[in-house]
């Protein structure tokens, strides 16, 4: 174990020095490409909006279209789109040692080839076991996609414009997302006929996603292999202690408020479908607004500091949706307050997480490092459901207070992570002037 502290620090300390270096190689010029990302990390981003287009049309409707179009009861129907889900996290972890070993592009392209077919497949199910089949194979695709996705956006961009990068890529994911599923809407009118046709055209995007990744992005050479594998990640005491608390983080900001307030709102406060809509497109269209200039916000600050900003705003998004219950008459505006700052929260969080997740990780161990934290996402985003609707059952109030209280909890540890971390990743790094350029 002592060997494998050491191969880490090592490997740590030579990457440190490499990005010191890389800092100073500046000299005077115009920028490389706007807000200082390199044109093919844009090309990759214009990629995955393209793709979070087809993703966010069929995604209100994978329920509706099993039970509605294919006569699927709702048990399976729920049972089939919950796969996915399930066989991301078996093949989250399965993906970290193939981005480590073959390169983040080459997963990525493999995984959208995936869920591009699984995709289709939906498409054309008949049968139960034909759905089980491709929703198998989508899931297994989008387990490999995020973390080879994240660890992808990491590598292409220099470490002192990685959450800017982060900011982009989820400001083209919201807005993807967002138009898909105002068209799907539209398209899923037609009936059996919309629906499938909703399910190609996501497949399809997946393809150009993949194309873009073979065109556009090159196949860089791994680093030196760094012997121990998930045993390293495990033994990061830093490391451990950011996904414990992002587990915390993601089951509050992202799984009570995407699975528990729509049902209160309502079932308890009688708020229409229409105006439940509102909500989503207010968290939607706050990230946003709000992504790119709360990274440029984070720069120079403590990382830590920035994820408790993340939690207090959970606490307080909590605290409105309480107040919105015994104030019956400004319930809608309470919400959407909450909402808002839900998504404030979320761009606070993200912009620290994954670009800190890069500087922990040795560059040879990136992979695991993306999915070992992709995992705590979807281990957060399983609690809040299965936990907190039997909660919601017996008491609205309390489910709220207790999310309140994790998400308190989630603030205080990420304040006291600061001792865990290296100096040179404490702080959100200050991109060098505008007016810069590499060498």
């Amino acid at each position: 174990m002592d060997g494998i502290d050491r191969a880490i620090a090592k490997q740590r300390q030579a990457d440190l020095l490499r990005r010191s270096l890389r800092r100073h190689q500046w000299d005077d010029g115009p920028p490389p490409a706007r807000f200082g990302l390199p044109r093919e990390l844009w090309l990759v981003v214009f990629g995955m909006f393209l793709n979070y287009v087809g993703y966010g049309a069929v995604l209100p409707f994978e329920v509706i279209y099993l039970h509605d179009g294919r006569g699927f009861s709702l048990g399976v129907a729920g049972l089939v789109v919950g796969l996915i889900t399930g066989a991301a996290v078996v093949t989250a972890p399965l993906a970290g040692p193939l981005i480590d070993r073959f390169g983040a592009r080459a997963v990525a392209t493999y995984a959208g080839v995936a869920l591009a077919a699984g995709y289709i497949a939906l498409a054309f199910a008949e049968s139960q076991p034909h759905a089980f089949l491709a929703a198998a194979i989508a899931g297994a695709g989008n387990g490999a996609l995020n973390p080879s996705q994240s660890t992808l956006v990491a590598t292409l961009a220099p470490k002192e414009l990685r959450h800017r990068a982060t900011a982009v890529s989820r400001v083209a994911g919201n807005a993807g997302a967002g138009l898909g599923a105002g068209l799907g809407g539209l398209i899923a009118t037609a009936g059996l006929t919309g629906f499938v046709v909703l399910f190609v055209a996501d497949g399809v995007t997946y393809l150009v996603y993949v194309g873009v990744l073979v065109v556009v992005v090159r196949d860089d050479p791994r680093p030196e292999r760094v012997a121990g594998g998930y045993r390293v990640v495990v033994r990061d005491r830093a490391f451990l202690h950011l996904a414990v608390t992002n587990v915390a983080m993601i089951a509050v900001g992202w799984g009570v408020f995407t699975w528990l307030l729509p049902p209160y709102a309502e079932g308890g406060l009688g708020i229409s479908a229409s105006l439940i809509g509102l909500l989503l497109l207010a968290n939607a269209a706050t990230v946003a607004v709000a992504q790119v200039p709360i990274a440029k916000f984070a720069e120079g600050r403590r990382r830590v500091t920035v994820m408790g900003l993340a939690a207090w705003a959970f606490v307080g998004a909590c605290q409105l949706v309480i107040t919105a219950g015994v104030t019956a008459e400004a319930a809608t505006v309470m919400l959407v307050a909450a909402v808002i700052l839900v998504g404030l929260g979320e761009c606070f969080h993200t912009t620290v997480l994954m670009p800190l997740v890069a500087d922990l990780a040795p560059a040879a161990l990136r992979g695991r490092y993306m999915a070992s934290m992709g995992l705590s996402w979807w281990i957060g985003l399983a609690i809040a459901p299965a936990a907190g609707a039997q909660l919601l059952s017996v008491s609205p109030t309390a489910t709220f207070v207790a999310a309140a209280v994790v998400a308190l909890l989630a603030g205080v540890s990420a304040l006291t992570l600061e001792r865990h971390l290296p100096d040179a990743a404490r702080l959100t790094p200050r991109p060098p002037p505008s007016g810069l350029r590499r060498r």
